[in-house]
């Protein structure tokens, strides 16, 4: 008894030791990777901003739906970039006590609270857009032209300035704004230019609906890796079949169970899984090659790992009362 308890304390110490070695290392790197992508966001937010009361009072001037459609994605765009900023803030903080993992979700509630806006942003137009294409109002093609121009070269300098940045979650959730808008703006556009050259003032409505479609496609695709996320599924990209094997050809390692993987955040993945090996003595050599195996070949920075004597294990599956008197 005294002896496998020791065994077991002396494993939880070691390993507890090269786990806080390797986590340290990647909040790091986390750290200065939530910080760029913070400024980045700060950057296409004020940028956005300024040019959303532009547009606004071009759109009531003008008359035009699509003028203004694309002033409310703006002013969308604008707050779903301070809800990106505001996020990849939150993401870079440190750990605390209530808080053990850091706040990397943040990125992840981020992108949420941006989809579900969205689709109400679309529900929005496409109503307007509808109740237009029944009564269509004059418009004037020229200033819907002119305005709609501006905010497309907006639109490509943020959205540029965007993918260039780090590719999270939060910030494709901000990116999907920026691109529904500047969708938005070339509806403008080509709206502007139909009805200026003397086309029917119709093409303004149809053409906001036809963004509204473009833009549920890519709200919907990032819906569903959210939702991933939050429910705790398997990262894309990692099969848990292969990682199973891969870990397996370790020497001295059986065979693993109560396998879990997991996101902490779109960029950081966690494993955990108890690890039948030959003897525990061997545990000290094994550790390392483990974490060396998920962090270059899957990327997982974050594992807890459980060495469990292989022959024990046999053992206890033949007789049902085995584990309590060990």
């Amino acid at each position: 008894m005294s002896a496998h308890s020791h065994d077991h304390h002396d494993h939880s110490h070691s390993h507890s030791h090269s786990h806080s070695h390797s986590h340290s290392h990647s909040h790091s790197h986390s750290h200065s990777h939530s910080h760029g992508s913070g400024k980045v966001l700060l950057f296409a937010l004020i940028f956005t901003g300024a040019f959303a009361v532009v547009e606004v009072v071009a759109g009531l001037l003008a008359n035009s739906l699509a003028l203004l459609s694309d002033a409310g994605h703006m002013l969308t765009d604008s707050l779903s970039l301070a809800v990106g900023a505001f996020a990849a803030w939150l993401a870079s903080r440190p750990a605390s006590r209530q808080h053990s993992f850091g706040l990397q979700r943040a990125e992840v509630l981020g992108a949420l609270f941006n989809v579900i806006f969205m689709f109400v942003v679309v529900a929005f137009i496409a109503w307007e857009a509808v109740e237009r294409l029944f009564d269509t109002p004059e418009v004037d093609g020229g200033a819907v032209l002119l305005v709609g121009g501006l905010g497309l070269l907006v639109n490509v300098i943020v959205a540029w300035v965007l993918m260039r940045g780090e590719q999270n979650m939060n910030v494709r959730g901000a990116l999907l704004h920026v691109m529904g808008d500047l969708l938005g703006s070339v509806a403008a556009v080509a709206a502007g230019l139909i009805i200026y050259l003397g086309g029917p003032s119709i093409m303004d409505p149809l053409l906001s609906l036809l963004v509204c479609v473009l833009i549920l496609v890519s709200a919907v695709r990032l819906l569903r890796a959210v939702i991933r996320v939050l429910m705790e599924g398997v990262p894309q990209g990692i099969e848990p079949a292969e990682v199973r094997s891969v870990l397996a050809e370790v020497d001295g390692v059986q065979a693993l169970h109560d396998l879990h993987i997991w996101s902490l955040s779109s960029n950081k993945h966690a494993l955990a899984a108890h690890v039948d090996i030959d003897s525990l003595a061997q545990w000290p050599q094994v550790l390392p090659q483990l974490q060396t195996l998920l962090r270059e070949r899957f990327g997982i920075s974050h594992s807890t790992l459980q060495p469990e004597d292989a022959a024990l294990a046999g053992r206890c599956e033949l007789d049902a009362g085995c584990a309590a008197s060990i």
